[in-house]
């Protein structure tokens, strides 16, 4: 195998640093769900839409990115993106109400669904052959380390908030969406430096530059060679493709494969884990300083094993990680599903006593009683304390009446991530960067990542629901099964694009399908 050039792998990083912010953006809102939530007075729906917002403009902005990235270039898409991720950043951070809030988190989405389609297309479209799958993997690296650096700093900031003057309990979720400016400016800085895509250029009938950036980025030893794979799969002048270009039969095999990767990434609950994270963990009743802790648990496991995919994904392929990473989705999954339906959930005289609460009283009524079901336990606070206030003491209360192995749903989740990390995370956009055809990479990418974040979204979306409506064994029981319905369908029909020169993967799926 050729070594990497050392450009090759500082370009590749700096360009996904867009995927750490991503990774970001994303996992902070775990740590601010439970101070905005009282503060805003926010019900299920309302704390669905405050979490998947982001997802949700996302989608429109998959959808358009990689067709704008075929008409302006992909470097100059990359820069915009980089400027939104930092307005956002600002504000959210001094957001005064939950519409502000909202729209700068759907600022940021806009950012990342930009991001999650010309990262990997670019970095696909610079990548030599046969080591494509850990370059493009690079991006869903800096999306785990971006997971890890938030849950990290909620964790750090939970701890130590008291130590600064100007944080406090109420502000202290406006400090954890702050830090987020601090990457954003690197990033705008770094994709100065960053060449345009030598595909992109050639198809634009800029050759002579695409050769510049392909020395620069390869040598001059393997110049004509890699000038000559490119000049071979030109479309000519680059159109502005319609998604129904993507209806064509001779596509219908790819699109297929595509959509089958971009809904069984989200179906199986991975944003509601990232998203959610100590909000779980509370349900287990470990208490919300524990569950930051845990938080910062699922990013360790998140970047080990998606390092490890990387390390495999151009040794064993993209189908064996596939499959192993969706039999250990359903398996962890069905533990976290049993591990909350053996719960129970009693409170004693004794122990609403000590509670601090001036409300503690109202919760005599429920004294003495065996709760089997986590659903109707809820409702019973609900009906007594009032929601917002039942939101504000559910971590203490869960912590002191619940009787369950909470260790079996740390195992779970933390199964759930590694199996993920090691599987559809990184897979996904590699392959989606490899078996379009050039000329219409942009738009296919684009639309299926439109339908990637439209799952992702729904999934987040209707959690708070979920949990409200059929509990937390039900919720991830659901999960369980996608997986292996997945895995099924992955089994008959995921073909395998390890080695294969972007050329070869198009003659070979989009013509002989």
């Amino acid at each position: 195998m050729n070594k990497i050039p050392k450009r090759v792998i500082f370009i590749s990083l700096g360009v996904s640093l867009g995927g750490f912010l991503f990774g970001f953006d994303a996992s902070v809102i775990s740590g601010i769900i439970k101070f905005i939530r009282p503060q805003f007075q926010l019900n299920e729906i309302e704390l669905g839409w405050v979490v998947s917002s982001p997802t949700f403009s996302a989608m429109f902005a998959m959808l358009i990115a990689g067709r704008l990235s075929d008409v302006i270039g992909r470097k100059q898409v990359l820069q915009i993106i980089a400027f939104l991720y930092l307005i956002s950043a600002l504000i959210s951070s001094l957001s005064p109400n939950i519409v502000v809030l909202v729209a700068g988190r759907m600022l940021g989405g806009i950012a990342f669904g930009g991001a999650l389609v010309i990262t990997p297309l670019y970095l696909a479209e610079i990548a030599p052959a046969e080591n494509r799958g850990k370059l493009v993997s690079v991006q869903q690296l800096n999306i785990v380390l971006g997971f890890s650096a938030a849950f990290f700093s909620n964790y750090l900031l939970i701890r130590n908030y008291d130590y600064f003057s100007l944080i406090d309990m109420d502000n202290i979720w406006r400090w954890m969406l702050a830090l987020e400016v601090f990457p954003a400016l690197l990033y705008i800085v770094v994709l100065f430096f960053v060449p345009k895509s030598p595909r992109w250029l050639v198809n634009q009938g800029r050759d002579k530059e695409a050769k510049q950036v392909l020395k620069f980025l390869h040598g001059v030893k393997n110049l004509q060679n890699r000038f000559h794979d490119i000049a071979v799969g030109k479309s000519g002048k680059r159109k502005f493709f319609s998604p129904l270009v993507l209806i064509k039969k001779r596509y219908r095999f790819i699109i297929f494969i595509g959509l089958l990767l971009a809904v069984f990434q989200q179906i199986t609950g991975i944003n509601v884990i990232f998203f959610y994270s100590t909000t779980i963990f509370e349900q287990s009743g470990i208490g919300r300083e524990a569950s930051f802790a845990q938080a910062v648990l699922v990013g360790l496991i998140n970047v080990v094993f998606t390092i490890l995919a990387m390390y495999l994904i151009d040794k064993i392929g993209r189908k064996p990680l596939i499959i192993i990473g969706l039999a250990g989705i359903a398996i962890s999954m069905g533990i976290t599903s049993y591990g909350f339906y053996k719960a129970q959930y009693e409170l004693k005289v004794s122990t609403v006593e000590k509670f601090s609460f001036e409300e503690r009283s109202k919760l005599l009524p429920l004294t003495n009683k065996l709760f089997q079901d986590d659903k109707k336990f809820k409702k019973d606070l609900k009906s007594v304390l009032g929601e917002q206030r039942y939101y504000e003491r559910e971590s203490v209360i869960l912590s002191e009446s619940i009787n369950m192995n909470a260790n079996l749903i740390l195992v779970g989740i933390l199964g759930f991530v590694a199996a993920f990390a090691f599987s559809l995370g990184p897979v996904m956009w590699v392959m989606l960067s490899e078996i379009f055809p050039t000329h219409i990479r942009g738009v296919a990418i684009s639309s299926l990542g439109f339908i990637n974040s439209l799952v992702s979204w729904f999934v987040q979306f209707v959690f708070p629901l979920e949990l409200s409506l059929i509990g937390n064994a039900g919720t991830y029981l659901i999960y369980s099964v996608l997986a292996v319905i997945g895995l099924l369908l992955f089994l008959k029909f995921l073909p395998e694009t390890k080695g294969r020169s972007l050329e070869q993967i198009e003659a070979e799926f989009a013509i002989n399908n």
